[in-house]
């Protein structure tokens, strides 16, 4: 088991740094680095600008490690990366569970900052994980290295965070205040009406907290919760 843990961990940091390394080269980042064990975040993203993006690399977004991270004081934004290499897993489920059930849930609790999400890795537009984009456009594939990689899948977030009393109605931020996003965007291909906009409601009903997420998409809600009582999951 440790040894199977290791080689995942190791082809995902090996994903990663091809990516990032790819973005250098195509000076859409200024530079790049892993912060190890020592930090309860992954990577560190620097822009020619001085602005900086801190991203943590989670799995399949179905279990409760989605949420344990914390990015620096510095950064200026918060990205959280899904990579998700179980073949059988269903990354549009777990985008759902993982927004609404983990993150929003974690957000809206701890009043924690997250920009954005991106669902991408080295099994997206494999024969093992058909991507749709692919299907209407079989050329839309960026080769990086070893890998044939569609446009990712990136959901934004609101720029400030849900409070039933003092935000309670936080409205996704656009693309381009997210550079990490924006650059993945540009860099492979990605289509202005694919990208993800979250939104949140959050309300206090009796003695419960509840809230609400939006995923609109082309300017069209694509999927809305309930009101749902906000539990820690």
């Amino acid at each position: 088991m440790r040894g199977v843990y290791s080689a995942t961990m190791r082809d995902k940091r090996v994903f990663i740094r091809h990516i990032l390394n790819h973005l250098q080269d195509a000076n859409l980042i200024k530079d790049w680095e892993p912060t190890g064990a020592k930090n309860r975040y992954d990577y560190l993203v620097q822009f020619e600008t001085g602005r900086l993006a801190a991203f943590e690399a989670k799995g399949c977004l179905d279990g409760a490690n989605t949420t344990i991270f914390e990015a620096p004081q510095q950064a200026n934004e918060v990205v959280v990366w899904s990579i998700c290499t179980n073949p059988t897993s269903d990354p549009r489920r777990n985008a759902w569970s993982g927004i609404h059930t983990r993150l929003s849930a974690d957000i809206i609790s701890n009043q924690k900052r997250v920009d954005g999400l991106v669902i991408w890795d080295m099994l997206c537009g494999t024969v093992d994980r058909p991507c749709p984009k692919l299907a209407v456009a079989p050329d839309r594939i960026t080769e990086v290295a070893q890998f044939k990689l569609p446009p990712p899948c990136i959901y934004v977030f609101p720029g400030t965070v849900p409070h039933a009393r003092n935000n309670p109605h936080p409205v996704a931020q656009k693309l381009e205040d997210v550079l990490l996003l924006q650059a993945l965007h540009k860099c492979f291909g990605g289509r202005d009406n694919e990208v993800n906009y979250v939104d949140f409601d959050v309300e206090h009903r009796n003695r419960d907290t509840v809230r609400r997420t939006r995923i609109r998409r082309g300017g069209v809600t694509v999927k809305e919760s309930r009101f749902d009582v906000l539990r820690r999951s």
